[in-house]
């Protein structure tokens, strides 16, 4: 916990002190990115967002130590069996009502992200009733597909015997699986609305875009991203003939149509260089490793008694204690995960700039975008490393026009 505390400040530090050694003014390489005034707003939100991380993650830790070292876990936990039992059912509905409880005490940290700090900057766009709607949404949906997840994976446990944890990963990819099918069309129109994007020619320049490029679409989705937020985005999601890309709104407003076909040739550049499936095995791997690590702890005396629980509490205390503390030794694998990740954009770039016959559109793009979000143009490069699972707009445009040359 206090090697990832000290990690993260000291990327923090190291962040804000090559913004504020920029604000002055933007590096030559970057000239005409934004004016001055925008520049200026967007040091101003960098320099926000970095004294709010380090608050966020002040609050995460002391959140973090209080459950893991107060006994509140296995206090809950032989509370909650006492009173329903040892099933599996029961110990699924245990890591579900955890997994909630543990939610509430961060939702003042994301009001206050959504209605103080982005509101400050003016890329707020919802409203409470619409953040509080979400929540709910998003905590019944996690149920909802949480406590049948849990109680299969825990029913290997007894079903499978000792390879269980094999099992156990596997129906965990199969759910990664399905998600990328279901997710666009049950869950995601809980939250927003998804349009065709109307007839016209856009929509044509577009589509034959996609059919020159060899990726096949019915149609281009627009989602009502604007009604929460001015940020934009674009992805492409699914595979097969399940696969679909959507546009924010917001997006087209602030493009022109040659770099929102750019945009639309980087997302197909996804698809056409096996990106998804690349980062599938690579989670598949992950997961495989993460049960086995379970595995063995549920079986190690001296790790659950450690933490209070009792020797033989089975595979449900391994599971949570697991999903808390991994991220404090993942944290030091995210420069590997975001290496990769980069890759797969600089590839994606390469395919579009082939793709609408130059680097210039997709160089407007970014650059209307990197102006549009307020992007932090000088991160320091370990703090990107550590945090951007995409190149910064600098090296994106010197790979872009310097492979063009």
């Amino acid at each position: 916990m206090v090697a990832k505390w000290a990690g993260e400040a000291v990327l923090s530090a190291l962040n804000r002190r090559e913004i504020r050694r920029h604000a002055g003014a933007l590096p030559p390489a970057l000239a005409g990115v934004m004016d001055a005034a925008t520049y200026a707003k967007a040091v101003d939100y960098s320099l926000a967002r970095n004294a709010f991380a380090r608050w966020e993650d002040g609050f995460g830790l002391g959140l973090l130590a209080l459950v893991v070292f107060s006994g509140l876990l296995p206090w809950s936990h032989a509370a909650w069996t006492g009173l329903v039992g040892t099933a599996r059912w029961s110990e699924a509905a245990w890591l579900i009502l955890v997994g909630v409880v543990l939610a509430l005490p961060g939702l003042p940290l994301d009001w206050w992200s959504t209605f103080r700090l982005e509101a400050r900057f003016g890329f707020n766009k919802s409203t409470p009733g619409l953040w509080v709607a979400d929540k709910l949404k998003g905590g019944l949906v996690a149920v909802v597909l949480g406590l049948p997840l849990l109680w299969l994976v825990l029913a290997l446990v007894g079903w499978t015997g000792p390879w269980w944890w094999v099992w156990g990963g596997a129906t965990v990819l199969v759910f990664q699986l399905l998600m990328l099918v279901l997710y666009p069309k049950l869950i995601l129109p809980l939250f927003n609305t998804l349009t065709p994007l109307p007839e016209g020619e856009l929509k044509a320049g577009l589509l034959a875009l996609a059919e020159r490029s060899g990726f096949r679409a019915r149609t281009i989705e627009v989602m009502d991203g604007s009604k929460r937020s001015g940020h934009s985005n674009a992805f492409f999601t699914g595979f097969g003939r399940f696969r679909r890309i959507v546009l924010f709104d917001t997006l087209i407003a602030q493009l022109d149509r040659d770099e929102l076909a750019a945009v639309l040739a980087h997302e197909i550049g996804h698809y056409k260089c096996g990106h998804v499936p690349k980062m599938l095995a690579v989670s598949a791997g992950f997961t495989a490793a993460g049960f086995g690590v379970i595995a063995w702890l549920a079986l190690s005396p001296s790790f659950l008694e450690g933490f209070g629980f009792a020797p033989a509490s089975g595979v449900a205390p391994a599971l949570l204690l697991f999903a808390l503390l991994g991220g404090l030794a993942t944290f030091w694998l995210s420069p590997l995960l975001n290496g990769l990740s980069r890759r797969h954009e600089y590839e994606a770039d390469a395919f579009a700039r082939a793709a609408v016959g130059g680097p210039a559109p997709l160089v407007g793009a970014l650059r209307k975008l990197a102006e549009k979000n307020l992007t932090n143009l000088t991160p320091h490069p370990w703090y990107s490393t550590f945090h951007y699972s995409h190149p910064t707009l600098p090296e994106r445009e010197r790979a872009l026009v310097g492979a063009q040359g």
